[in-house]
């Protein structure tokens, strides 16, 4: 029997999953929408690979949360994502690449293009649509990398397997700031 292989996710911060997810359970088509908004980081790792659940333990024993700049829309032809930057990220991808550099498929050895998909496989003028509707109110934010998520997938829809939270950001107590 021949094992599903694993995507690993950037795990977002609360309230920007939810934001994104609720846009993606509007836009995208119901009957392939199997999945909550993600920022997938690898999308075929070998499932029997030890390595990388070691990798990404030993990673988020010193990783902080990630500040992310949600910085434009972008078109993806048939759907729309929102275009993610954080120079921090791109650096940890390239590391975990070093790392697994044996063991990747062609499109995990590509430099990351982080984004956020919230609509795809709909019409392209769906697509067109939905991108300058929202283009009419769009400002840039910010959002939080909090850790990593591994899932098996399963032909459509993914099985959690296991979370990887980042160290939570200290904040400075008012004696600390004041000093």
């Amino acid at each position: 029997m021949e094992l599903n292989p694993l995507i690993l996710t950037l795990t977002l911060n609360p309230e920007a999953a939810d934001f994104f997810t609720q846009l993606r359970t509007q836009h995208f088509p119901p009957e392939r929408n199997y999945l909550q908004a993600h920022l997938t980081l690898f999308h075929h790792l070998p499932p029997t690979e030890k390595s990388i659940q070691v990798t990404l333990e030993q990673i988020c024993q010193k990783q902080p949360q990630i500040t992310l700049e949600v910085t434009d829309l972008m078109s993806l032809g048939k759907g729309v994502a929102y275009r993610i930057a954080s120079e921090e990220l791109q650096k940890l991808h390239r590391y975990l690449q070093e790392q697994w550099e044996l063991f990747l498929i062609p499109q995990d050895k590509q430099k990351l293009r982080p984004h956020i998909t919230i609509q795809n496989k709909v019409k392209p003028e769906e697509a067109i649509a939905l991108e300058h509707g929202l283009r009419q109110t769009f400002q840039p934010f910010q959002i939080s990398g909090i850790g990593f998520t591994l899932w098996e997938y399963q032909g459509g829809p993914w099985k959690l397997l296991q979370e990887f939270p980042f160290q939570p950001v200290c904040e400075k107590t008012a004696s600390e700031q004041i000093h």
